[in-house]
């Protein structure tokens, strides 16, 4: 065996010196590539990675200030300055929402929603009857002409939160008949809904569709409209005084809605925006009296929807700012809203006694 060692000792370093440059090759071919990989694994993750929604835009302009508007803020606060009777000054009851705030007591906002920086300002109606309204008495454009000039007093007063123009059209109106479904309740014809859409969308408005439920349930006639509240400028309200159980009749008996399935109609509409990357939503809720909403503190504000009660209640100033206090200032929700009645309130509020009020309704609507 000894014979053959210096012959395999000789071949197997000239098989090391022929392997030696291609080993050293090899290996910075490794070492590169182990630099480059960090690299190209970061960009294939970031390929991978699921692109962010883009916030959508809001479909709506605010009404701007006229130039020298004097806030109502700052007229109060100057009046306060000058006041002398000290007496007088304690009269004044303590506010539980400093002036000019919208959100109720401990409450907040965790949405993008119109009233986070707005207030809403609402003609309601329908096009079927010059009775139930404004928006029926008057022809779309010269409706809107009206609607502006009326949120352009309360942007004057409140420049901090400009109004926005908001068209409130009754949707499903309540009937003393059964009608051919027998629910009681007559839709709006989709060439009116779609007349109004395409109105507040030219003029940078808002929609409030506007149910009034029957015998039908809240969830049943929200996916009736469900195709309207796709639209980015279309949010929706609920009359809940003409909701009435089987063998009784809206506008003859007094109605009811369980908050707990507002609240569900909430989190669908809710849903709705998410999956359809839609501007936030609000959803308001009518309210004249006590009974008509019960379980009022199951209904709660989501990221995508923003939740108002709406005192909607005619009839004697005094009794209405009482009852706002009651209804929603002591039985407090997101936002509050207030109803002015042109024809059947005594007096008529104006829109600074209307901003006086505790907390300051985030969506006014006039009938």
């Amino acid at each position: 065996m000894k014979k053959y060692l210096p012959i395999m000792l000789t071949v197997s370093l000239m098989l090391g010196a022929c392997s030696s440059p291609t080993a050293t090759k090899e290996k910075e071919k490794e070492e590169a590539s182990s630099e480059q990989k960090p690299s190209v694994e970061k960009e294939i993750e970031k390929q991978q990675e699921p692109e962010k929604k883009q916030e959508p835009e809001q479909p709506y302009k605010p009404l701007e200030p006229t130039e020298g508007a004097v806030s109502l803020k700052e007229t109060l606060a100057k009046e306060a300055q000058t006041q002398t009777d000290q007496e007088n000054q304690k009269k004044q009851p303590e506010r539980k929402v400093p002036f000019g705030e919208t959100l109720s007591t401990d409450m907040e906002d965790l949405s993008d929603g119109p009233l986070k920086d707005h207030r809403l300002v609402t003609y309601y109606g329908t096009p079927a009857s010059k009775h139930m309204g404004i928006l029926g008495q008057l022809e779309p454009e010269e409706y809107i002409k009206k609607l502006k000039e009326q949120a352009q007093v309360y942007s004057d007063l409140d420049p901090e939160r400009p109004a926005v123009p908001t068209i409130e059209l009754i949707t499903t109106m309540a009937q003393n008949a059964p009608g051919k479904d027998g629910d009681y309740v007559q839709m709006t014809s989709e060439e009116n809904i779609e007349t109004y859409v395409k109105l507040a969308e030219k003029h940078d408005a808002l929609v409030l569709l506007d149910i009034q439920l029957g015998t039908d349930t809240v969830m049943n006639q929200v996916k009736m409209v469900e195709k309207w509240l796709k639209h980015p400028n279309v949010h929706l309200a609920i009359d809940t005084e003409f909701h009435v159980a089987q063998g009784e009749k809206p506008g003859e008996d007094l109605g009811e809605v369980d908050g707990r399935d507002i609240q569900e109609a909430v989190e669908y509409i809710s849903d709705l925006a998410e999956k359809n990357n839609l501007p936030d939503k609000l959803v308001l809720v009518h309210q004249f009296t006590g009974p008509v909403l019960f379980n009022k503190d199951a209904i709660e504000p989501t990221e995508n929807v923003e939740v108002a009660i709406n005192f909607d209640g005619w009839g004697a100033a005094a009794d209405k700012l009482a009852l706002y206090r009651r209804y929603i200032r002591d039985e407090p929700a997101q936002y509050g809203a207030f109803k002015i009645f042109y024809d059947k309130d005594v007096p008529v509020l104006t829109p600074e006694e209307v901003l006086k009020m505790d907390p300051s309704p985030a969506v006014v609507n006039y009938q």
